[in-house]
């Protein structure tokens, strides 16, 4: 049996399928995949040629085909064209993860314009902010991101177009229809590199406005050739078949893949583009619900289930759960956040081993997993988030940037062909965040003998008791660990002998509440040293506060529990 590094040497060599190479690009040596599609206009174009007539798209049970989305994307490709906007303009997308999103990002790719991808949580200042600092000249908008763009607010912007979908009609917007309807339309031409700027991706901070992470083509298509080397790999040490043409012909059985990551998240992004690429029918839903999913996966026999842990975790704990017909299930693959062990340990278990568990750990500045976990290695280092991909460098460094032995905790830095160039128009960010090519990603991690990477917390969210660094995911992975926990973050809060003290905000299980907290910290005292052990434990009414991308928005708890009464 081939080894993973035998699978990946034969796989990579020059000539094979997934061939790798070092080019110079934008004068740095990059290791480079050479038979994945240039750009995402012919990633889409090769998609659709090879399958006009399979399902793209499911939304409230209503199909779409991958001819019938392509007719779509030419028109509004065409129509975006005909009003001046064309290679390098910015043109905005803010929906749910309607099939519309999905066009809107494909036709604006088959111009040359970049995609500013706005987060369908934010409300009008931020919405505002976004249109202005990208300079974007067109919106394609769903009704709730249209009522919270006023007149008054566009008259400010350097926007020219708004197209809107799924509302009323408005006098200084175009409707969808409209702009996709011209099926005698044809694609204009446009000359695009993989150098090329190919979105702009607001980063989910938690305090002031985000940052405009600029991705290239050539980042994405890294992404995806990532994606095929690492099945052609696993299929190769087990010896099951696998496509490595670098657009998967689509099977007999397709395979249907139900998408929670938003699409405006660089994970909800990669995986759209990954499952376009394999000829896979996507399944959305109007908002996260864990019941409705698991109708969903049963009734249509879904096969690969993704999510932030928070959305995993409550579909696997949903009271129904054993009421349903789960069998389809192949894969489950989590990320955005840390994942805790005892949600892979449970997949493991429900399961039966049989479900093929996956993990990826990226950023948006490195579009998305360029570390990736999965199958019977995951269930054997349930704590890590895997190994770097093959184009990948990595570091572990202390704070004056000096390389650490193995074992050693420091900042982790990433290298490769998936980094982007930088933070739109913010050069000083820019310059702080990348160093020579390397992108300070502001985890702390370590790395073992073998390679594997272990994230233990971001760096900021570190608490710092007294002289003593505390991981809050460690603490939080041994709280996982007790029943009475449905969900939990922790934090630091002002202490006056020693800085901070450690604070743990839970969600009560079912049937539990403040009467475990005996009992939990006895279970913390078991596992973890004395002073990580929480001297606060707050119960949570209702869900924790979080982002669009499932983050737990910890200073929003700081704030409140840092004047709330101790127990």
């Amino acid at each position: 049996m081939l080894t993973r590094g035998q699978a990946i040497a034969e796989l990579t060599a020059p000539g094979a399928p997934c061939e790798v190479r070092t080019e110079l690009v934008n004068g740095r040596p990059l290791r480079v995949f050479t038979r994945v599609p240039p750009t995402l206009r012919d990633l889409w174009l090769a998609s659709v040629s090879a399958r006009t007539d399979a399902t793209y798209f499911v939304y409230d049970d209503v199909p779409l085909t991958y001819g019938e989305a392509h007719g779509q994307v030419v028109s509004l490709a065409a129509w975006l064209a005909e009003r001046g906007i064309g290679k390098g303009d910015r043109v905005a997308i803010g929906m749910r993860n309607y099939p519309e999103w999905a066009i809107a990002f494909w036709a604006i790719q088959c111009i040359g314009a970049v995609v500013v991808s706005l987060n369908a949580w934010w409300i009008t200042e931020e919405l505002e902010f976004a249109l202005n600092d990208s300079g974007a000249l067109a919106a394609l908008v769903d009704g709730e991101r249209s009522e919270r763009l006023p007149a008054a607010m566009l008259a400010r912007a350097p926007l020219r177009h708004l197209v809107t979908t799924r509302c009323a009609p408005r006098s200084d917007a175009t409707g969808w229809d409209e702009a996709t309807g011209d099926r005698s339309a044809t694609l204009p031409a446009v000359d695009i590199a993989p150098e090329d700027d190919a979105t702009i991706l607001y980063t989910s901070g938690t305090t002031g406005f985000p940052k405009g992470a600029v991705g290239s083509h050539r980042n994405y298509m890294t992404n995806v050739g990532n994606g095929v080397l690492a099945a052609a790999v696993a299929a190769k040490i087990t010896g099951a078949p696998a496509s490595t043409a670098p657009v998967a012909a689509t099977p007999t059985t397709q395979v249907r893949a139900l998408a929670t990551f938003p699409f405006f998240h660089i994970a909800g992004l990669c995986g759209l583009i990954n499952n376009t690429n394999n000829g896979v029918c996507v399944h959305t839903m109007f908002k996260w619900d864990a019941g409705e999913a698991l109708a969903l996966i049963e009734r249509h026999r879904v096969n690969v289930v993704g999510g932030v842990p928070t959305v995993v975790r409550t579909l696997l704990e949903h009271p129904d759960f054993d009421s349903f017909d789960l069998s389809s299930i192949t894969s489950i693959g989590q990320g955005g956040a840390p994942v805790p062990p005892d949600s892979i340990a449970r997949i493991e278990t429900v399961f039966a081993g049989k479900v093929n568990p996956s993990n990826g750990y990226g950023l948006t500045e490195t579009t998305a997993a360029v570390i990736a976990h999965s199958g019977a290695g995951y269930f054997a280092r349930k704590d890590s988030v895997g190994l770097p991909a093959v184009g990948c460098e990595v570091r572990i460094v202390d704070w004056e940037g000096n390389d650490l032995a193995p074992g050693e905790t420091g900042e982790l830095w990433l290298y490769g062909p998936s980094n982007v160039r930088g933070y739109w128009n913010n050069p000083d960010a820019t310059a702080a965040s990348f160093v020579d090519g390397w992108f300070r990603s502001g985890d702390a991690a370590r790395m073992d003998a073998e390679g594997y990477i272990y994230v233990v917390d971001r760096i900021k969210d570190m608490v710092l008791r007294g002289g003593e660094n505390i991981y809050c995911v460690e603490v939080e992975t041994a709280l996982f660990e007790h029943p009475a926990v449905l969900d939990c973050a922790v934090v630091g809060l002002p202490h006056d002998m020693l800085g901070e003290e450690v604070a743990a905000v839970v969600v009560a299980a079912p049937g539990y509440g403040p009467a475990s907290t005996a009992h939990i910290r006895q279970h913390l005292s078991a596992r973890l040293a004395a002073f990580k052990v929480p001297s606060a434990i707050f119960w949570h009414e209702g869900d924790l506060p979080r982002n669009a991308t499932g983050k737990v928005l910890k200073r929003d708890l700081r704030d409140h529990y840092a004047i709330a009464p101790r127990n």
